[in-house]
């Protein structure tokens, strides 16, 4: 195994919001952002949002869903066994919800700082 993760970009910074609703016509209405992805997730709703022709969204993440940076990555499986082979502190297994939402697992960094690994195409 190579010891560099496919790790590609900062994809997502994750803010909590009490209404998510309200919260997306802010960003789209007031901010000119679009809408890069809105899908059902748990008892609410997955959305991203960003300008247009950005790289980096913000995902609109309801209360009590942890919110913070998502890295993207080519392969999240074989990054979860690569850090945890190394010693890296991950979480116990990749996260696999289903359609529409993609593999993903979390990493702290030695301070405690929560990010997210996740797999884009």
């Amino acid at each position: 195994m190579s010891g560099t993760p496919g790790i590609t970009q900062v994809a997502t910074v994750g803010i909590g919001v009490t209404d998510q609703q309200k919260a997306l016509d802010f960003y789209v209405g007031e901010l000119g952002f679009e809408v890069r992805r809105d899908v059902p997730f748990g008892e609410g709703r997955w959305i991203e949002v960003a300008p247009p022709g950005a790289a980096t969204t913000i995902a609109l993440v309801p209360a009590g869903v942890p919110g913070g940076i998502r890295l993207a990555t080519r392969d999240a499986g074989a990054d979860h066994a690569r850090l945890r082979e190394r010693g890296v502190d991950v979480d116990a297994e990749v996260l696999r919800l289903g359609a529409g939402v993609p593999p993903m697992f979390g990493v702290r960094d030695p301070d405690g700082n929560a990010l997210i690994l996740i797999e884009t195409s």
